[in-house]
């Protein structure tokens, strides 16, 4: 080895052991160029991990999403009808207290028939053909269930035979609302002495044991009267055009 080049490698040397245990003059551009390959490294494991928890464990941390999102709405539906109970008890002092036992959240399978989409088949765990279903969709009245073929299907409020019982306005004046296979629907047998106007909200009345009180249908948008009954024109709140899932009300109390 020629004597330049043994000079290069010994004053290399000497930087660097000066760096490593001398000035700070030396030692900052070495400590800099260390602690940016530090810093990087560092950044590049963070990435890589993430990208791995990412790919690896996406799809589990889906599923308990989902979980806890079918958990929360059917905490909702339970605190809605808590805090109809406990209106009226304010109300009327001798109401009962008592939750809503009985909610599941259910898939639909696929329209009766193409080109109506006011008519779904749902699937449904222990299906009692007898009955009639409230039907749910994020706290708006979404329609009923009946059976078909005891077969569960879901009859959308647009639709001419889904029906039940609704209050109108402040006043709680009782209805039966239904679909007219269009985008509004018709409250029918309100009692002409209730005064109701635009405006006011559509709520179910709970006295016809498929829903329980409270839960918002619509709003009132034109008012008639004939033969000692009002009629309302309902703009509903449900508007859904790809239901994938619904909350169905298989107990009200």
């Amino acid at each position: 080895m020629n004597k330049g080049l043994l000079s290069f490698f010994l004053m290399m040397i000497a930087l660097i052991m000066g760096a490593l245990y001398y000035t700070n003059t030396i030692q900052s551009p070495f400590l800099s160029l260390l602690n940016g390959i530090k810093s990087h490294y560092h950044t590049s494991i963070a990435f890589v991990a993430q990208q791995v928890e990412r790919h690896f464990f996406q799809a589990a941390h889906i599923a308990e999403l989902e979980e806890k999102l079918k958990l929360y709405e059917n905490n909702h539906l339970v605190i809605s009808q808590l805090s109809s109970e406990l209106n009226n008890l304010f109300l009327e002092n001798h109401s009962k207290l008592q939750a809503l036992h009985e909610v599941e959240l259910v898939r639909t399978i696929s329209y009766q028939a193409f080109g109506d989409y006011n008519r779904v088949w749902i699937d449904m765990d222990d299906y009692n053909a007898s009955r009639i279903y409230g039907l749910v969709y994020n706290n708006f009245v979404a329609g009923i269930v009946i059976s078909q073929n005891q077969r569960p299907l879901a009859l959308l409020n647009s639709d001419v035979k889904s029906s039940y019982a609704v209050y109108v306005g402040e006043n709680k004046a009782p209805g039966i609302v239904h679909g007219n296979n269009s985008n509004h629907l018709i409250v029918k047998f309100i009692p002409a002495w209730f005064f109701i106007q635009e405006g006011d909200r559509v709520v179910t009345s709970g006295l016809d044991e498929i829903f329980f009180e409270g839960l918002n249908v619509g709003k009132v948008i034109s008012v008639t009267k004939s033969q000692g009954y009002q009629t309302a024109v309902v703009e509903p709140f449900y508007k859904a055009n790809n239901p994938n899932y619904f909350h169905i009300i298989k107990k009200v109390r």
